[in-house]
C-alpha cells in the first residue's frame, strides 16, 4: 500500500522553498521524536545539499518519546555531515529558545544587522512547526492544530535585529511507497484522514505497542496484552470502553475504539513511546523524492 497525499499548496510550497533556500543560512528541520526517520522528508535533503546548507534536526515532542531511543537517534544524526541534532519539546519556551542559539553556532558568520542569521523551518505536517514559531516569537502568529496542513504559506518574521526566521508549510513527498513509512506518518497524523482509515492505522500502532510496550496497553485499558493480535487489541479496547454499534445487537464499534487508541497515543496518555529504533533497517525507510 502506497500513500498519495500531496495537496496543491504543497507543490507551491516546494517551489517556494527551493527559491528561499538561496537566501537562508540554516535549515531547521522539525521531526517527530517518536518517528524521526519516517518524518525526515527526503525533499529537504534534495533541496539543501546542492546549496550546501547546514541542517539543525529538531526531534520535537521528545517529552512523548522513549528517552533511551531518542538518545540513539541523536547519536545517529550528529554523525551525519552538515547535521546537528537536538531533542526537545517546542511547547516549552525554554526549549524553543535553544534553537536560535544552536543555529548561531552552526552559522557564526551571520551575526550582525548587516548580515543577520536567516533560518528556515521545514518538516512534514503536524510535527510542531507552528508551535515552535509561536514559542520563539512569544505570541500566537501561526495557527496550531492537531491536523496536517494547517500552515499554507511561508511566513517570515524577525526575532531581533540579528535574526530572522521563516516558517514553511508542512511538506510531504508525492508518493510514499514504503507502507511502513506511510503508516508511521499516519500514526502521528501527518497525512489526511481520507488517505488511510483510522482502523488500519490503529491496528498498525497496536502491533508496534505489542512489540515494544505491551504493559502500556494493560495499564491504560485493563486487559492482558499477552497473546493478542493487533486486531485483538482494538477489539479489547472496544469491549473495555463499551464501544458498540447502535442498533447492532451488541456488535463492537471498532472504528471508535481505533480513534480512542490513536488519541491516547498522540496526546501522550500511553506514556513515552518510540515507534522507530535506529538500526541498519532504518536507512531503507528514507525514500527518494
Amino acid at each position: 500500500m502506497s500513500i498519495q497525499w500531496f495537496p496543491g499548496h504543497m507543490n507551491a510550497a516546494r517551489k517556494e522553498a527551493a527559491k528561499t533556500m538561496e537566501a537562508i543560512d540554516v535549515i531547521v528541520e522539525v521531526l517527530d521524536a517518536r518517528v524521526p526517520q519516517a518524518s525526515c522528508n527526503p525533499l529537504i535533503e534534495e533541496l539543501r545539499l546542492p546549496r550546501q546548507r547546514p541542517c539543525l534536526k529538531v526531534l520535537n515532542k521528545a517529552d512523548l518519546a522513549d528517552p533511551a531511543v531518542t538518545k540513539g537517534w541523536l547519536e545517529r544524526y550528529n554523525q551525519q555531515e552538515g547535521v546537528t541534532a537536538v531533542a526537545l519539546s517546542c511547547k516549552g519556551a525554554g526549549d524553543a529558545a535553544k534553537i536560535p542559539r544552536l543555529c548561531q553556532q552552526i552559522a557564526p558568520h551571520r551575526n550582525s544587522i548587516v548580515k543577520p542569521l536567516r533560518m528556515l523551518i521545514m518538516g512534514v505536517p503536524n510535527v510542531g512547526k507552528s508551535t515552535l514559531m509561536n514559542a520563539l516569537l512569544k505570541r500566537r502568529i501561526a495557527r496550531v492544530g492537531d491536523e496536517p496542513a494547517v500552515t499554507k504559506v511561508q511566513q517570515r518574521h524577525k526575532l531581533n535585529d540579528r535574526m530572522a526566521i521563516i516558517d514553511s508549510p508542512g511538506l510531504l513527498w508525492g508518493t510514499i511507497k514504503d507502507p511502513q513509512v506511510g503508516l508511521l506518518l499516519a500514526t502521528i497524523n501527518a497525512v489526511g484522514h481520507t488517505v488511510v482509515d483510522d482502523e488500519t492505522v490503529a491496528e498498525f500502532l497496536a502491533g508496534k505497542l505489542l512489540e515494544r510496550y505491551p504493559a502500556r496497553l494493560t495499564g491504560r485499558y485493563g486487559f492482558a496484552a499477552e497473546g493478542l493480535t493487533s486486531a485483538g487489541v482494538i477489539e479489547a479496547i472496544a469491549r473495555k470502553r463499551g464501544c458498540l454499534l447502535a442498533g447492532s445487537g451488541g456488535a463492537l464499534d471498532r472504528d471508535k475504539a481505533a480513534r480512542i487508541l490513536l488519541a491516547d497515543y498522540r496526546d501522550g496518555t500511553l506514556g513515552r513511546t518510540s515507534l522507530e529504533v535506529p538500526g541498519p533497517e532504518d536507512e531503507a525507510q528514507s525514500e527518494p523524492a
